[in-house]
């Protein structure tokens, strides 16, 4: 221990890797919460395989989970990693490329035999001379073996190979200096309805912990400080939990029941999940045969007066684009949340894009207003989905939110709020009052939301549907006058919700001449980014963008103000065409990478800085 370097920064990034089977993801929301519980703000990325069961050991089989933490300004998960668990070498050839100058690498040594050499592709017997990693720091334990040492007169060999990613926690908490009290507490948690299982998992953990503690070979240790954070509740969720909870909030707010009708779909299936464990708050949630029909059920649940939201990917909410289309002509709320992976058609369902975006705002026939809105980050999948849920609900409409495989499966710690500081939701539901007169299509004038009768509401009978209705009568017609101020006044609906909406805010340098411009999932990446340029001495302004369509009022005025406007996105520019076509001579400079992974903020870096120099 003498040997030891103790390294003290603020912060800094681990990455779990293995095979899918070698409970990375586990290990990782484990080390996640106990940092978190310790003062740490951490932000994580699970990186899974599109192949469900890949063969052992390959290059297509690995799974990794990435975590940044530290005392403060955490806004990512880290471009590279300061520690490096490799179960295999598969683990270690994927993530060589995501690895610092000088980092841990942590191997199963027993998992690095001839014959798991080769199913890595590696050429010779020695894969960190092959891979050029000539400065890392190697901690090379027989993981298997120590685990079966452990675990003998306990447990089988089988639990012994299944316990390998404890042993691994164990080590990794030695090199951070963390207790294992809390591990042994969430473990217990987990595992307290097999005990056997739980006996297992605390031995082997104390042998990692233990291994590190009476290893001689010399390796830096890390040191980070913690942060106070402001009293209250906190839990670690990620995005697709946070956009579950949204949802569950906003009913509460409006007084109406919760109804989900959805098919599963990586990477959204875990909104519907969280969902159904949710009975007690009165949630409803039927799982469909097909994309279509959930989204059926819930229009269904809509018009019968519920709060009602469908969940789905990319593919999902292609197939889905008639019946929004029905949402929008019937003036129906509904939630629709769209979890954006790779594509096109299945593309690769466990990966993270921003590729929808033109879908969402146009992907139906006719013309099909509706709002669009995205997510932040994995937290801010709450407020996005409450938001979500009170525009549908006060103006009868469809709202598509955007989130994305990285916030969504991605996590950090959240303070539950208190709803006394959220707005109230006001459906336009119809008064006895209007009794006299009253059809399915009467407007507010002030907003042109037309009043909600729910089914059963006495002398309120009423038919909507998909077929074009009558300004005046709510009956069914084809004059080609009608249809043309229908589709006027849903269109000017759509508008006027801007009047309702937050002006958008411009952080950074005031007299800056470049603004660099993002939306949805980025804005992690893109704060990191833009502060580094700023710490560098560099003048650059950031907004970003979570109301698409409308668009918040004062957004001519913001891109007007700077001389270079730089819009980044995970995609071919989308939302820079999109912008084009709304401000008159508006020509951005563009950032776009199409890659399925998150931004690499040196490399946003160097490209705001490029801009700026010019």
């Amino acid at each position: 221990m003498h040997d030891t370097t103790v390294k003290q920064l603020e912060s800094v990034v681990i990455r779990f890797s293995g095979d899918s089977g070698d409970g990375m993801q586990l290990v990782g929301t484990l080390f996640s919460n106990l940092s978190a519980e310790l003062g740490n703000e951490i932000i994580t990325f699970p990186d899974y395989p599109a192949e469900i069961r890949a063969p052992r050991g390959s290059l297509s089989g690995v799974s990794g989970y990435q975590m940044q933490l530290g005392a403060h300004d955490i806004f990512t998960p880290g471009d590279k990693a300061d520690v490096l668990v490799a179960m295999n070498p598969a683990a270690l050839k994927v993530n060589a490329q995501f690895l610092k100058p000088d980092s841990v690498v942590i191997i199963d040594a027993d998992s690095f035999l001839p014959e798991d050499l080769e199913r890595a592709q590696f050429k010779t017997d020695h894969p960190f001379e092959e891979l050029g990693l000539k400065s890392v720091q190697i901690v090379a334990a027989s993981i298997t073996q120590m685990c079966k040492n452990a675990l003998e007169g306990v447990a089988d060999n089988k639990q012994a190979l299944k316990s390998r990613n404890i042993f691994a926690l164990g080590l990794v908490c030695w090199l951070f200096n963390r207790p294992l009290q809390i591990v042994e507490k969430l473990l217990s948690e987990k595992f307290k309805k097999k005990p056997a299982v739980l006996e297992a998992n605390l031995l082997v953990l104390q042998a990692g912990f233990n291994f590190g503690h009476n290893t001689h070979t010399t390796v830096s240790t890390y040191r980070i400080e913690t942060t106070t954070h402001q009293p209250g509740f906190y839990t670690d969720v990620n995005g697709n939990k946070a956009t579950a909870y949204g949802l569950i909030a906003a009913a509460e707010q409006a007084g109406l029941p919760l109804f989900l009708g959805s098919y599963p779909i990586t990477p959204a299936t875990d909104v519907m999940q969280e969902l159904t464990l949710r009975k007690e708050l009165g949630v409803k949630v039927m799982q469909t045969e097909d994309e279509i029909a959930g989204i059926c059920t819930a229009i269904g649940a809509a018009f019968a007066g519920n709060l009602a939201a469908t969940s789905t990917s990319g593919p999902g909410l292609a197939l889905k684009s008639e019946a929004i289309g029905l949402a929008v002509i019937a003036e129906i709320p509904l939630v629709v949340i769209d979890v954006q992976r790779s594509g096109p058609s299945t593309g690769m369902p466990t990966k993270s894009e921003q590729t929808d975006l033109l879908q969402a705002l146009y992907g139906r026939n006719g013309e099909s207003p509706a709002v669009v809105m995205s997510a932040f980050s994995p937290t801010d999948c709450f407020d996005a989905a409450y938001w979500a849920s009170k525009i549908a609900l006060e103006h009868m409409t469809p709202v598509i939110l955007l989130t994305d495989g990285y916030i969504a499966n991605g996590s950090s710690a959240w303070r539950i709020p208190d709803m006394k500081d959220y707005p109230a939701i006001t459906p336009p539901l119809v008064r006895p009052e209007m009794r006299e007169g009253w059809t399915p299509y009467l407007r507010n004038p002030e907003n042109l939301v037309r009043y909600w009768a729910i089914p059963g509401t006495q002398d309120f009978m009423h038919r909507i549907g998909g077929l074009e209705k009558d300004y005046k009568t709510g009956a069914i017609s084809t004059d080609p006058d009608n249809h043309l101020k229908m589709v006027g006044i849903r269109q000017e609906k759509i508008n006027r919700i801007a009047d309702n909406l937050p002006l958008q805010e411009v952080g950074g340098d005031t007299d800056a001449e470049v603004l660099v411009v993002g939306w949805g999932g980025t804005y992690g990446h893109l704060s990191e980014a833009v502060s580094k340029v700023r710490k560098a001495g560099k003048k650059v302004a950031f907004t970003h963008f979570r109301f698409i369509q409308p668009l918040p009022k004062n957004t001519d005025e913001i891109l007007r103000q700077y001389k270079k406007v730089l819009v980044v996105e995970q995609n071919t520019g989308q939302f820079a065409a999109y912008l084009r076509s709304k401000i008159d001579r508006f020509n951005p400079y563009q950032f776009n990478r199409v890659k399925g992974q998150p931004f690499v903020v040196a490399r946003l870096v160097e490209e705001i800085e490029k801009l700026v120099n010019q």
